[in-house]
């Protein structure tokens, strides 16, 4: 949604300087906090905020149309690449401040510029008229869900990370468990997430049923209704088995995998590779 110049994919628009303004001071306080993981949280916290603030009012900016040309809902991969990101570093930035959650912060300010400059240069195109006024609703809420188990990907991660140390110390070899979070703790926040992604995901999708027009059975359908197949193999087997460890976090990563072609995959071949609009 960023930097909406329409380089590679989308509308061409026209961008206000306050736009530009906010993209760049998000993209180079993400860039100084990858440039210095070394430097204390403390310092960090700091452009690490400013580039969050500034990289959500560049959301907000271009979701209005400010500056824009053209009028409606802009969406394509890479705004609601753009979009997720925003919302997983939100949730790290506010975990971070009652949890330890050591090792990750690079990786997110580098994801985070990465989003910023694709949105930029694969704006996406707008949508003026719309079939329903619930289909808003359905796109909010989808990214949403993105945004959920994107979140619960991260908390997956450094489960599966501090999983391989606590293995590695009984293997007798020596160091401290780098994730700073108790792994019970750590385990049950991945499936909150998880379980908060698949209800908001649930009600996407009956949103979208319901009110699409014509229904269509295309690829963003398929690997929609397989994602959510898989997360709710995930929930069944760990109510009903007590699942855990890599065998619940492989199930997590292939249901974010399949929900990461459903739309954003789709998105990007109609966009780049066939440079042609996508209906939905």
């Amino acid at each position: 949604m960023s930097l909406s110049f329409g380089l590679f994919g989308g509308d061409p628009a026209a961008i206000s300087a306050p736009l530009l303004l906010q993209s760049l001071i998000a993209f180079i306080a993400y860039v100084g906090v990858a440039v210095f993981p070394s430097a204390s949280a403390s310092k960090l916290r700091v452009p690490l905020s400013i580039g969050w603030i500034a990289h959500g009012v560049d959301i907000v900016m271009d979701a209005a149309g400010i500056g824009m040309t053209s009028t409606g809902a802009r969406f394509g991969f890479a705004p609601a690449l753009s979009v997720t990101l925003w919302l997983v570093i939100g949730v790290y930035m506010l975990e971070s401040r009652f949890l330890p959650m050591i090792g990750v912060r690079r990786t997110l300010a580098v994801l985070g510029a990465l989003a910023v400059l694709l949105a930029a240069l694969f704006p996406g195109e707008s949508r003026p008229h719309l079939a329903s006024a619930w289909i808003p609703l359905h796109w909010v809420l989808g990214i949403a869900s993105y945004g959920l188990f994107g979140a619960a990907v991260l908390h997956a991660a450094m489960l599966n990370r501090a999983d391989q140390q606590m293995r590695g110390m009984r293997a007798g070899q020596a160091g401290a468990l780098h994730s700073g979070m108790p792994l019970m703790r750590l385990e049950r926040l991945t499936f909150q997430f998880v379980l908060a992604g698949f209800v908001v995901l649930s009600v996407a999708l009956v949103l979208g049923a319901w009110f699409a027009s014509p229904w269509r059975w295309d690829h963003k359908t398929v690997f929609s209704i397989l994602g959510w197949c898989v997360f709710a193999a995930l929930l069944a087997g760990r109510s009903a088995f007590g699942w855990r460890g890599p065998q619940a976090t492989r199930w997590l990563y292939a249901g974010a995998g399949l929900l990461l072609l459903a739309y954003v995959g789709s998105r990007f071949v109609m966009e780049v590779v066939l440079h042609r609009a996508a209906l939905s």
